[in-house]
């Protein structure tokens, strides 16, 4: 039930922002709709700890930040490569050890690696992910396991 609460929640918030209506008969069908949203999807048994996971609620904005600082980072790094004939690359393959716990902490890891420039998720096992990277630094830099780190202290189990 808290997890039904919380998607309506979600929904409305959503909904009003991007509406930007306050009039109470428009927030009346605004209600309505999301309540039917949140009805149709318990009888379709998809409010779980997957589809709604409401337990990362508070972590995910610092994750956010943490990400977007790594992305900034990666993409000046590939970006100078690509300008100057001096930094080469030197692409590899390499596999990366997974310590999350839910498959959503996996997905989210695999994504994390795939948003970053210069590296992309190519296979993902239960233990494991096959990353392409671009350079040998971006290949110790997953090889490191800040990420995976960061990402199972998201997940709620580091």
């Amino acid at each position: 039930m808290l997890r039904a609460i919380s998607l309506f929640c979600v929904l409305f918030a959503t909904w009003l922002l991007l509406s930007g209506h306050t009039d109470p008969m428009l927030v009346g069908f605004g209600v309505a709709s999301c309540a039917l949203a949140v009805y149709i999807a318990r009888r379709m048994d998809i409010v779980d700890h997957e589809g709604h996971p409401v337990h990362l609620t508070w972590r995910i904005p610092l994750f956010w930040a943490w990400l977007g600082w790594q992305i900034l980072k990666s993409s000046w790094d590939v970006a100078r490569r690509c300008v100057s004939p001096g930094p080469p690359i030197d692409p590899r393959i390499i596999r990366v050890p997974v310590s999350q716990k839910t498959d959503v902490g996996v997905v989210t890891y695999a994504n994390s690696i795939t948003l970053t420039p210069g590296t992309v998720s190519m296979r993902t096992f239960r233990d494991e992910i096959e990353v392409h990277a671009l350079t040998g630094a971006a290949a110790d830099d997953i090889e490191s396991g800040e990420m995976d780190r960061f990402v199972t202290k998201v997940e709620g189990h580091g």
